[in-house]
């Protein structure tokens, strides 16, 4: 199992720290370094800035929200980033919710399981440069049927030869079948609130979309499962938690419309429903001190490590079981060298069962 770091996105501003975390990242052998977008900062902006100074570590976006961009604007930027890099970047992308779809971008949000598959189809048009590019979809036509435009749309192909015609694409995925979908076309799962208590569930989800894997795709066997993962040292368990826990409220309670919240059920099939309607009581109330106070610490647990860096030592045996072959670190910048030094420690204490079980399916 692999580390990763996340630098998520912005909020006010750029993260302090985040362009040295970055370097560091590459410095101390990391497998990769991840940004997102929500509605401020975009994904691909800062991972070519921040990863103009790197020359090892793996580049993704997770994620890239695919109303964003179109889907051959998508794949424009990841050929491009992928010739930069020298052939490490990962396209992580992920529907988003209706709240920003409709909100941010003014697109209609149902059905986002179809509209992922024709994104993807499209952005594998793109990079394969076969021909060039043409879609008969329910959400993508390829060139614009005549009647909606001027009549003069033609098929195009990149002009820019990919550096990998096989770039990696992975998705973000909640939902059941969302999870099976993405093991069915995609090259990558980016899970969010992944506990290894639900491990065996998501092993099933997996196996049931590599069973209509195409033999196109890479092999299952090469299925990466990068999880985001809290990571909080501290002097103890609780204060740690504590670090966290607005983290929870915001997506339980905060992300998403009361009932239409693909965050929070997650955490409900977790166990967790109680205490979310609880944070989520708060947080549409406008009491974040209260939602973040509402956060149990055995939910913290289950998604995140927290604690002293025995406490974190202690949790990575379950984690190392999992389908998880990444974990992304999400971290305060400055503990970034501690947490990678903890996790060549216990992977080298640990090589015996970090074997088979830890296959993704």
């Amino acid at each position: 199992m692999r580390l990763g770091y996340h630098t998520g996105y912005w909020s006010a501003g750029p993260p302090p720290g985040a362009a040295q975390a970055v370097r560091a990242a590459d410095e101390l052998g990391l497998d990769s370094v991840w940004t997102a977008e929500a509605y401020g900062s975009d994904a691909l902006t800062p991972l070519a800035w921040w990863g103009a100074g790197t020359r090892r570590v793996r580049l993704g976006t997770a994620i890239a929200q695919i109303s964003a961009r179109t889907p051959t604007a998508a794949a424009m930027a990841a050929l491009t980033l992928d010739h930069l890099s020298g052939g490490r970047f990962v396209l992580g992308l992920g529907a988003s919710g209706p709240q920003v779809v409709e909100g941010w971008y003014g697109q209609p949000y149902p059905r986002p399981l179809a509209r992922t598959r024709e994104y993807v189809d499209v952005v594998r048009q793109v990079l394969a440069r076969e021909a060039p590019v043409t879609y008969d979809g329910a959400f993508y036509r390829l060139p614009l049927p005549a009647d909606q435009g001027a009549g003069l749309g033609k098929a195009l192909r990149s002009t820019v030869h990919p550096l990998r015609a096989d770039l990696p694409i992975h998705l973000a995925a909640e939902g059941p079948r969302n999870i099976a979908m993405t093991a069915e076309i995609a090259d990558g799962w980016l899970p969010l609130f992944y506990s290894p208590r639900t491990d065996a569930t998501y092993r099933e989800l997996l196996a049931e979309g590599f069973a209509r894997r195409s033999p196109a795709r890479r092999p299952a066997e090469e299925f990466e499962v990068v999880a985001t993962v809290p990571v909080v040292l501290a002097d103890d368990v609780e204060s740690a938690a504590d670090a966290v826990r607005p983290f929870i409220a915001l997506y339980a309670g905060g992300m998403g419309a009361k009932g239409a919240n693909f965050h929070r059920d997650v955490l409900d099939r977790l166990g967790y429903a109680t205490a979310c309607d609880e944070i989520q009581a708060h947080y549409l109330a406008g009491d974040r001190i209260r939602a973040a106070a509402a956060v149990p610490t055995e939910l913290v647990r289950d998604i995140a490590l927290v604690g002293t860096e025995q406490d974190v030592r202690a949790q990575l045996p379950a984690w190392r079981s999992t389908a998880v072959t990444t974990v992304l670190a999400q971290t305060d910048p400055r503990a970034l060298p501690r947490i990678a030094a903890l996790w060549g420690e216990a992977g080298h204490d640990e090589r015996a069962i970090d074997g088979p079980a830890a296959e993704p399916a």
